[in-house]
């Protein structure tokens, strides 16, 4: 269902005011179908459970939910039709995957609520029956994520990638989610200026008309992925007019402040963070280093000072857990401002 120019631009503000001014995102996705026993060697990783076991990806949205969630990402990050095809699948079976990802999102979403419904001891805490807001959004992976090759963690695509060749490759993916039934579209981990350009000017040229969130990643707290000035990258997004949120993902918890004063220095729409666990990850191993990981206390410790900083919705990327956004929700709930 598609929102009026000047829903669109509330869409955000008016879902924040429902959740008590923050809303909290989900956590790291692979890690726990991972635990959870999937084996995600392969180039579609996460999206491989779309097809071999479904039930294990509404588990993890649902343990997520438990966790307090208010917006789950379907598990669509690295699922491209050009990767499903890679695999042998059909142009049709690969869109109807892409679909799937968000239906086993919003089923999650209707079983939690039906669960809620039974048994309103959840509500016991804040003293209201009223069903915690939900948004489901429908995650898109950069062009790096399918070439799995390491570049979405640089953004260098080569010469040879140009604004035609990303719009082309994100075209199709972006129309079937749009139309999939979640509530947006999240952009996520976008390395370079470039692809944000190819995400707006995709959003305008095909008329989507559900809101969208772009969120970038970085590795030193100024600039995205590539080298492109955070500020720059945000001024893409801030300009798109279904744009409701811009962020940053997939990015050490110590970079996050001064990356969010950067954003808000162009552009005053709410600002979207979830980080990974402060581990990094190695391109060519494919295994993650425990260099500086935070656990989840030191991680939610940070939560306060980014809300300090100016974001509004908090979650984690990469190796964060249920545990990381259970606290995130409390620490939230706990200094939460009240609405008047």
């Amino acid at each position: 269902m598609g929102l009026g120019s000047a829903e669109t631009s509330s869409f955000m503000g008016d879902f924040l005011e429902k959740c008590g001014g923050y809303g909290v995102v989900d956590g790291g996705f692979a890690t726990e179908l991972e635990r959870h026993g999937a084996d995600l060697n392969d180039p579609l990783w996460s999206a491989k459970c779309l097809i071999s076991s479904p039930h294990l990806v509404r588990r993890v949205h649902l343990d997520y939910l438990d966790a307090g969630a208010n917006i789950i990402t379907s598990g669509s990050y690295q699922a491209t039709i050009q990767g499903f095809e890679a695999k042998g699948f059909s142009k049709e079976e690969g869109e109807a995957l892409l679909k799937k990802s968000v239906e086993i999102a919003c089923e999650a979403r209707e079983i939690y609520h039906d669960r809620c419904t039974k048994d309103s001891l959840d509500f016991a805490e804040n003293g209201s029956s009223e069903r915690r807001p939900v948004l489901v959004a429908a995650s898109v992976g950069s062009y790096g994520a399918y070439l799995a090759d390491g570049s979405e963690y640089s953004g260098n695509y080569g010469d040879a990638v140009t604004l035609e060749t990303l719009k082309d490759f994100h075209r199709r993916r972006v129309q079937i989610l749009a139309n999939s039934g979640a509530d947006l579209i999240a952009f996520e981990t976008t390395p370079n200026k470039l692809e944000a350009k190819a995400y707006a000017e995709l959003l305008e040229e095909e008329g989507i008309d559900i809101p969208a969130w772009f969120s970038f990643s970085s590795t030193d707290g100024t600039n995205a992925a590539s080298g492109d000035p955070i500020s720059e990258c945000a001024s893409i997004a801030d300009s798109c007019k279904q744009v409701v949120a811009v962020g940053i993902n997939c990015t050490p918890p110590r970079y996050i402040s001064s990356l969010i004063s950067s954003i808000q220095k162009v552009s005053s729409k709410p600002v979207v963070i979830y980080p990974n666990s402060g581990e990094t990850y190695d391109a060519r191993s494919k295994q993650w280093t425990r260099t500086n990981g935070v656990v989840d206390e030191d991680f939610v410790s940070y939560v306060g000072k980014w809300k300090e900083a100016g974001a509004s919705l908090f979650g984690g990327c990469c190796r964060t857990t249920p545990n990381t956004i259970r606290a995130i929700s409390k620490a939230l709930s706990e200094n939460s401002y009240v609405t008047n």
